[in-house]
Protein backbone atom coordinates (compact mmCIF):
# COMPACT_ATOMS: atom_id res chain seq x y z
CA UNK A 1 0.00 0.00 0.00
CA UNK A 2 1.49 3.77 -0.88
CA UNK A 3 0.33 6.16 1.25
CA UNK A 4 -1.08 9.15 -0.22
CA UNK A 5 -2.40 10.71 2.83
CA UNK A 6 -1.18 10.68 6.70
CA UNK A 7 -3.97 12.01 8.85
CA UNK A 8 -3.49 12.59 12.64
CA UNK A 9 -6.28 14.55 14.32
CA UNK A 10 -6.73 14.89 18.20
CA UNK A 11 -9.81 17.02 19.62
CA UNK A 12 -12.03 16.97 22.32
CA UNK A 13 -15.71 17.69 23.27
CA UNK A 14 -17.53 17.94 26.24
CA UNK A 15 -19.18 14.53 25.28
CA UNK A 16 -16.84 13.43 22.37
CA UNK A 17 -13.31 12.80 21.58
CA UNK A 18 -11.88 11.77 18.49
CA UNK A 19 -8.11 10.51 18.66
CA UNK A 20 -7.05 8.54 15.33
CA UNK A 21 -3.85 8.42 13.71
CA UNK A 22 -4.52 6.83 10.11
CA UNK A 23 -1.87 6.07 6.85
CA UNK A 24 -4.14 6.07 4.13
CA UNK A 25 -3.59 4.93 0.67
CA UNK A 26 -3.81 6.66 -2.42
CA UNK A 27 -5.67 5.40 -4.40
CA UNK A 28 -9.22 3.46 -4.25
CA UNK A 29 -12.14 4.09 -1.64
CA UNK A 30 -11.26 3.65 2.13
CA UNK A 31 -14.74 3.03 3.71
CA UNK A 32 -15.25 5.06 7.68
CA UNK A 33 -17.83 2.24 9.15
CA UNK A 34 -18.82 2.72 12.38
CA UNK A 35 -22.42 3.22 14.49
CA UNK A 36 -23.93 7.16 14.51
CA UNK A 37 -21.38 8.91 16.84
CA UNK A 38 -18.62 6.68 16.46
CA UNK A 39 -16.81 10.07 14.34
CA UNK A 40 -17.25 9.14 11.27
CA UNK A 41 -18.17 12.23 9.76
CA UNK A 42 -15.66 14.26 12.19
CA UNK A 43 -12.75 12.70 11.01
CA UNK A 44 -14.08 13.51 7.15
CA UNK A 45 -14.61 17.14 8.15
CA UNK A 46 -10.89 17.27 10.03
CA UNK A 47 -9.69 16.13 6.34
CA UNK A 48 -11.90 18.71 4.12
CA UNK A 49 -10.31 21.37 7.13
CA UNK A 50 -14.37 22.28 7.80
CA UNK A 51 -13.10 21.03 11.38
CA UNK A 52 -9.76 22.34 13.25
CA UNK A 53 -8.25 19.79 15.36
CA UNK A 54 -5.99 21.61 18.11
CA UNK A 55 -3.62 19.36 17.79
CA UNK A 56 -3.37 17.38 13.91
CA UNK A 57 -1.20 16.74 10.89
CA UNK A 58 -2.47 16.14 7.79
CA UNK A 59 -0.76 16.00 4.71
CA UNK A 60 -2.18 14.34 0.99
CA UNK A 61 0.01 13.94 -1.96
CA UNK A 62 3.33 15.28 -0.49
CA UNK A 63 1.47 18.28 0.52
CA UNK A 64 1.37 19.69 4.31
CA UNK A 65 -2.34 20.76 4.95
CA UNK A 66 -2.47 21.36 8.58
CA UNK A 67 0.40 21.08 11.28
CA UNK A 68 -0.60 22.33 14.43
CA UNK A 69 3.11 22.33 15.57
CA UNK A 70 3.79 25.00 12.73
CA UNK A 71 0.51 26.90 13.72
CA UNK A 72 -0.24 25.88 9.54
CA UNK A 73 -3.87 25.14 8.42
CA UNK A 74 -4.97 25.33 4.94
CA UNK A 75 -8.63 26.74 4.51
CA UNK A 76 -10.95 24.61 3.24
CA UNK A 77 -10.89 26.72 -0.74
CA UNK A 78 -7.36 25.86 -0.85
CA UNK A 79 -7.43 22.30 -0.17
CA UNK A 80 -7.42 20.07 -3.55
CA UNK A 81 -10.88 18.49 -2.37
CA UNK A 82 -14.27 17.45 -3.70
CA UNK A 83 -16.74 17.10 -0.82
CA UNK A 84 -20.25 15.41 -1.29
CA UNK A 85 -22.45 15.22 1.58
CA UNK A 86 -25.52 13.07 2.44
CA UNK A 87 -27.89 15.99 0.76
CA UNK A 88 -26.90 16.87 -2.88
CA UNK A 89 -26.74 20.86 -2.22
CA UNK A 90 -27.13 21.69 -5.58
CA UNK A 91 -28.22 25.14 -6.36
CA UNK A 92 -31.91 24.95 -6.63
CA UNK A 93 -31.85 27.99 -9.51
CA UNK A 94 -29.54 26.48 -11.71
CA UNK A 95 -29.35 23.78 -14.39
CA UNK A 96 -27.23 20.44 -13.64
CA UNK A 97 -24.96 22.64 -16.27
CA UNK A 98 -24.17 25.60 -14.54
CA UNK A 99 -23.83 23.62 -11.54
CA UNK A 100 -20.85 22.01 -12.70
CA UNK A 101 -19.62 24.85 -14.40
CA UNK A 102 -20.42 27.09 -11.22
CA UNK A 103 -17.53 23.98 -9.42
CA UNK A 104 -15.06 24.99 -12.33
CA UNK A 105 -15.06 28.53 -11.31
CA UNK A 106 -13.06 27.19 -8.39
CA UNK A 107 -9.98 26.49 -10.84
CA UNK A 108 -7.92 29.00 -12.14
CA UNK A 109 -8.20 28.99 -15.11
CA UNK A 110 -9.51 25.70 -15.19
CA UNK A 111 -5.90 24.40 -15.92
CA UNK A 112 -5.50 20.72 -15.26
CA UNK A 113 -9.38 19.83 -14.45
CA UNK A 114 -10.85 16.45 -15.03
CA UNK A 115 -12.39 16.20 -18.50
CA UNK A 116 -15.86 17.26 -18.42
CA UNK A 117 -17.54 15.43 -20.96
CA UNK A 118 -15.67 12.23 -19.16
CA UNK A 119 -17.54 12.85 -15.60
CA UNK A 120 -20.96 13.63 -17.05
CA UNK A 121 -20.26 9.97 -19.57
CA UNK A 122 -19.01 8.07 -15.95
CA UNK A 123 -21.77 9.28 -14.13
CA UNK A 124 -24.54 9.17 -16.90
CA UNK A 125 -25.94 12.51 -16.44
CA UNK A 126 -25.79 13.66 -19.94
CA UNK A 127 -29.46 13.66 -20.30
CA UNK A 128 -29.77 15.83 -17.28
CA UNK A 129 -27.54 18.77 -17.92
CA UNK A 130 -30.94 20.91 -19.16
CA UNK A 131 -33.04 19.98 -16.26
CA UNK A 132 -33.25 21.96 -12.69
CA UNK A 133 -32.84 19.99 -9.55
CA UNK A 134 -36.16 19.99 -8.54
CA UNK A 135 -36.60 17.91 -11.52
CA UNK A 136 -33.48 14.96 -11.01
CA UNK A 137 -34.73 12.17 -8.65
CA UNK A 138 -32.58 11.72 -5.26
CA UNK A 139 -30.09 9.41 -6.79
CA UNK A 140 -29.81 11.72 -9.90
CA UNK A 141 -29.33 14.71 -7.46
CA UNK A 142 -26.61 12.70 -6.04
CA UNK A 143 -24.82 11.54 -9.36
CA UNK A 144 -24.55 15.49 -10.19
CA UNK A 145 -23.30 16.51 -6.67
CA UNK A 146 -20.62 14.03 -7.13
CA UNK A 147 -19.79 15.29 -10.57
CA UNK A 148 -19.43 18.88 -9.84
CA UNK A 149 -16.95 17.68 -6.73
CA UNK A 150 -14.85 15.66 -9.47
CA UNK A 151 -14.25 18.50 -12.11
CA UNK A 152 -12.68 20.02 -9.57
CA UNK A 153 -9.85 17.88 -10.77
CA UNK A 154 -9.29 16.86 -6.42
CA UNK A 155 -6.22 15.02 -4.88
CA UNK A 156 -9.02 13.79 -2.82
CA UNK A 157 -12.88 12.95 -2.89
CA UNK A 158 -14.52 12.61 0.56
CA UNK A 159 -18.21 11.45 0.51
CA UNK A 160 -19.98 11.71 3.80
CA UNK A 161 -22.83 9.10 3.34
CA UNK A 162 -23.96 10.31 -0.05
CA UNK A 163 -26.57 7.27 -0.35
CA UNK A 164 -28.23 7.90 2.95
CA UNK A 165 -31.34 9.94 2.09
CA UNK A 166 -31.79 7.45 -0.70
CA UNK A 167 -34.58 4.57 -0.62
CA UNK A 168 -33.27 1.06 -1.83
CA UNK A 169 -34.51 1.46 -4.99
CA UNK A 170 -32.78 4.31 -5.81
CA UNK A 171 -29.68 3.29 -3.76
CA UNK A 172 -29.60 0.34 -6.31
CA UNK A 173 -29.55 3.04 -9.06
CA UNK A 174 -26.88 4.90 -8.42
CA UNK A 175 -24.30 1.81 -6.93
CA UNK A 176 -23.44 1.13 -10.51
CA UNK A 177 -22.29 4.32 -11.20
CA UNK A 178 -20.22 4.41 -7.94
CA UNK A 179 -18.44 1.38 -8.82
CA UNK A 180 -17.84 2.49 -12.37
CA UNK A 181 -16.31 5.80 -10.41
CA UNK A 182 -14.57 2.69 -8.35
CA UNK A 183 -13.07 1.25 -11.27
CA UNK A 184 -11.97 3.79 -13.71
CA UNK A 185 -10.68 6.98 -11.11
CA UNK A 186 -7.04 6.63 -9.53
CA UNK A 187 -7.94 9.44 -6.42
CA UNK A 188 -8.16 7.84 -3.39
CA UNK A 189 -11.89 8.24 -1.96
CA UNK A 190 -12.73 8.36 1.66
CA UNK A 191 -16.48 6.89 1.87
CA UNK A 192 -18.77 7.41 4.93
CA UNK A 193 -21.30 4.40 5.45
CA UNK A 194 -22.69 2.71 8.51
CA UNK A 195 -24.16 0.26 5.55
CA UNK A 196 -23.13 -2.95 5.03
CA UNK A 197 -24.29 -3.24 2.02
CA UNK A 198 -21.88 0.22 0.94
CA UNK A 199 -18.89 -1.99 2.47
CA UNK A 200 -19.06 -4.59 0.83
CA UNK A 201 -20.09 -3.25 -2.37
CA UNK A 202 -17.08 -0.17 -2.65
CA UNK A 203 -14.55 -0.45 0.01
CA UNK A 204 -11.14 -1.60 -0.64
CA UNK A 205 -9.86 -0.46 3.13
CA UNK A 206 -11.48 -0.25 5.85
CA UNK A 207 -11.54 1.95 9.11
CA UNK A 208 -13.79 0.69 11.78
CA UNK A 209 -14.40 3.81 14.21
CA UNK A 210 -15.89 3.61 17.50
CA UNK A 211 -16.03 6.35 20.40
CA UNK A 212 -13.90 8.63 18.44
CA UNK A 213 -11.23 6.07 17.99
CA UNK A 214 -9.92 3.51 15.43
CA UNK A 215 -11.42 0.07 16.30
CA UNK A 216 -9.83 -1.91 13.00
CA UNK A 217 -8.20 -0.81 10.13
CA UNK A 218 -7.19 -2.43 6.98
CA UNK A 219 -7.85 -4.19 3.53
CA UNK A 220 -11.42 -5.17 3.23
CA UNK A 221 -10.88 -9.41 2.16
CA UNK A 222 -8.92 -8.91 5.82
CA UNK A 223 -11.33 -6.99 7.65
CA UNK A 224 -14.83 -8.91 7.18
CA UNK A 225 -13.62 -11.94 8.16
CA UNK A 226 -11.85 -10.62 11.40
CA UNK A 227 -14.51 -12.64 13.94
CA UNK A 228 -12.92 -10.66 16.61
CA UNK A 229 -14.45 -7.60 15.60
CA UNK A 230 -18.05 -5.86 15.50
CA UNK A 231 -18.53 -6.37 11.66
CA UNK A 232 -18.36 -9.62 11.59
CA UNK A 233 -20.97 -10.58 14.35
CA UNK A 234 -23.32 -8.33 12.37
CA UNK A 235 -26.53 -10.17 10.68
CA UNK A 236 -25.62 -9.01 7.24
CA UNK A 237 -21.84 -9.76 7.81
CA UNK A 238 -20.46 -10.71 4.53
CA UNK A 239 -17.38 -11.75 2.56
CA UNK A 240 -15.97 -10.28 -0.48
CA UNK A 241 -14.08 -12.10 -3.33
CA UNK A 242 -12.40 -10.91 -6.29
CA UNK A 243 -13.57 -13.29 -8.62
CA UNK A 244 -13.20 -13.99 -12.92
CA UNK A 245 -16.34 -15.25 -15.34
CA UNK A 246 -15.37 -18.89 -16.45
CA UNK A 247 -17.75 -19.74 -18.12
CA UNK A 248 -21.69 -19.62 -18.60
CA UNK A 249 -23.98 -22.91 -18.13
CA UNK A 250 -26.86 -21.56 -20.30
CA UNK A 251 -28.95 -24.92 -19.54
CA UNK A 252 -29.06 -24.05 -16.43
CA UNK A 253 -28.81 -19.90 -16.04
CA UNK A 254 -25.85 -20.10 -14.22
CA UNK A 255 -22.35 -18.45 -14.64
CA UNK A 256 -19.33 -20.08 -13.30
CA UNK A 257 -16.15 -17.69 -11.42
CA UNK A 258 -12.97 -18.80 -10.90
CA UNK A 259 -11.17 -17.25 -7.27
CA UNK A 260 -7.90 -17.71 -5.93
CA UNK A 261 -8.59 -21.31 -4.71
CA UNK A 262 -11.75 -22.56 -6.71
CA UNK A 263 -14.67 -21.68 -8.19
CA UNK A 264 -18.42 -21.42 -7.50
CA UNK A 265 -21.62 -21.36 -9.64
CA UNK A 266 -23.68 -18.50 -9.44
CA UNK A 267 -26.86 -16.97 -10.83
CA UNK A 268 -26.60 -15.60 -14.85
CA UNK A 269 -24.57 -12.55 -14.75
CA UNK A 270 -24.19 -10.89 -18.10
CA UNK A 271 -20.72 -10.23 -18.70
CA UNK A 272 -18.18 -11.82 -20.98
CA UNK A 273 -15.52 -14.70 -20.50
CA UNK A 274 -12.43 -13.12 -18.20
CA UNK A 275 -14.49 -10.48 -16.71
CA UNK A 276 -12.90 -9.61 -13.11
CA UNK A 277 -16.06 -9.00 -10.75
CA UNK A 278 -16.34 -8.62 -6.87
CA UNK A 279 -18.75 -10.78 -5.34
CA UNK A 280 -20.23 -11.08 -1.40
CA UNK A 281 -20.82 -13.56 0.34
CA UNK A 282 -23.20 -13.26 3.44
CA UNK A 283 -21.96 -15.60 6.24
CA UNK A 284 -25.70 -16.77 7.23
CA UNK A 285 -25.61 -18.41 3.42
CA UNK A 286 -22.72 -20.48 4.63
CA UNK A 287 -23.00 -23.62 6.04
CA UNK A 288 -20.51 -26.25 7.21
CA UNK A 289 -20.15 -29.72 7.11
CA UNK A 290 -17.36 -32.67 7.68
CA UNK A 291 -17.55 -34.50 4.50
CA UNK A 292 -18.74 -33.31 1.45
CA UNK A 293 -22.22 -34.24 0.61
CA UNK A 294 -23.58 -35.89 -2.71
CA UNK A 295 -27.64 -35.37 -1.79
CA UNK A 296 -27.62 -31.65 -1.70
CA UNK A 297 -29.22 -28.91 -3.31
CA UNK A 298 -26.40 -26.56 -2.29
CA UNK A 299 -23.30 -27.07 -5.66
CA UNK A 300 -20.75 -25.19 -4.26
CA UNK A 301 -18.87 -26.89 -1.75
CA UNK A 302 -15.68 -25.86 -0.89
CA UNK A 303 -12.69 -27.81 1.03
CA UNK A 304 -11.63 -25.40 4.04
CA UNK A 305 -9.52 -25.32 6.94
CA UNK A 306 -10.89 -23.67 10.29
CA UNK A 307 -8.75 -20.53 10.96
CA UNK A 308 -10.70 -18.78 13.93
CA UNK A 309 -14.02 -19.51 16.03
CA UNK A 310 -16.00 -16.97 18.29
CA UNK A 311 -18.97 -17.28 20.02
CA UNK A 312 -21.51 -14.13 20.30
CA UNK A 313 -23.11 -15.76 23.41
CA UNK A 314 -26.42 -15.45 22.15
CA UNK A 315 -26.63 -18.86 20.52
CA UNK A 316 -24.47 -18.05 17.12
CA UNK A 317 -20.98 -18.64 16.26
CA UNK A 318 -18.89 -16.92 13.98
CA UNK A 319 -16.71 -18.99 12.06
CA UNK A 320 -13.21 -18.17 9.85
CA UNK A 321 -11.99 -20.65 6.96
CA UNK A 322 -9.46 -20.45 4.88
CA UNK A 323 -10.02 -22.05 1.59
CA UNK A 324 -7.19 -21.74 -0.93
CA UNK A 325 -5.94 -18.11 -0.62
CA UNK A 326 -9.06 -16.23 0.26
CA UNK A 327 -10.94 -16.49 3.37
CA UNK A 328 -14.49 -16.86 4.14
CA UNK A 329 -17.05 -15.62 7.19
CA UNK A 330 -19.64 -18.42 8.42
CA UNK A 331 -22.63 -18.14 10.78
CA UNK A 332 -23.74 -20.96 12.39
CA UNK A 333 -25.74 -21.81 15.72
CA UNK A 334 -23.36 -22.10 18.65
CA UNK A 335 -25.36 -25.95 18.97
CA UNK A 336 -24.13 -26.99 15.56
CA UNK A 337 -20.51 -26.19 16.32
CA UNK A 338 -20.63 -28.05 19.05
CA UNK A 339 -21.96 -30.69 17.75
CA UNK A 340 -19.68 -30.75 15.00
CA UNK A 341 -16.86 -30.53 17.53
CA UNK A 342 -15.38 -27.57 15.42
CA UNK A 343 -11.85 -26.54 16.24
CA UNK A 344 -8.91 -24.33 14.94
CA UNK A 345 -7.13 -26.13 12.58
CA UNK A 346 -9.89 -28.74 11.46
CA UNK A 347 -10.64 -29.38 8.15
CA UNK A 348 -13.98 -29.05 6.92
CA UNK A 349 -16.21 -28.12 4.10
CA UNK A 350 -17.97 -24.99 3.23
CA UNK A 351 -21.12 -24.81 1.97
CA UNK A 352 -22.39 -21.66 -0.07
CA UNK A 353 -25.79 -21.03 -1.41
CA UNK A 354 -24.94 -19.56 -4.71
CA UNK A 355 -28.62 -17.77 -5.35
CA UNK A 356 -27.64 -15.49 -2.43
CA UNK A 357 -24.18 -14.20 -3.39
CA UNK A 358 -24.17 -10.18 -5.20
CA UNK A 359 -21.81 -9.21 -7.36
Amino acid sequence: MTTAITARFKLDYQAFHLDVDLSLPNSGITVLFGESGSGKTTFLRCIAGLERAPQAYLEVNQQVWQDSTSGLFLPTYRRALGYVFQDAQLFPHLTVADNLAFGLKRIKNNVGTTDLKTVVELLGIGALLKRLPERLSGGERQRVAIARALVLNPDILLMDEPLASLDAKRKQEIMPFLKRLHQELTIPMLYVTHDQQEVAQLADTLIILSNGEVQAFGAIEEMQNRVDISLAQERDAATVWQATIAEHESNYHLTRVDFLGGSISLPTIAANIGTPLRIQIYARDVSITLEPSMASSILNVLAATITDITDDNQGRSSISLQIGNQTLLAHITHKSAVLLKLQLGMKVYAQIKGISILN
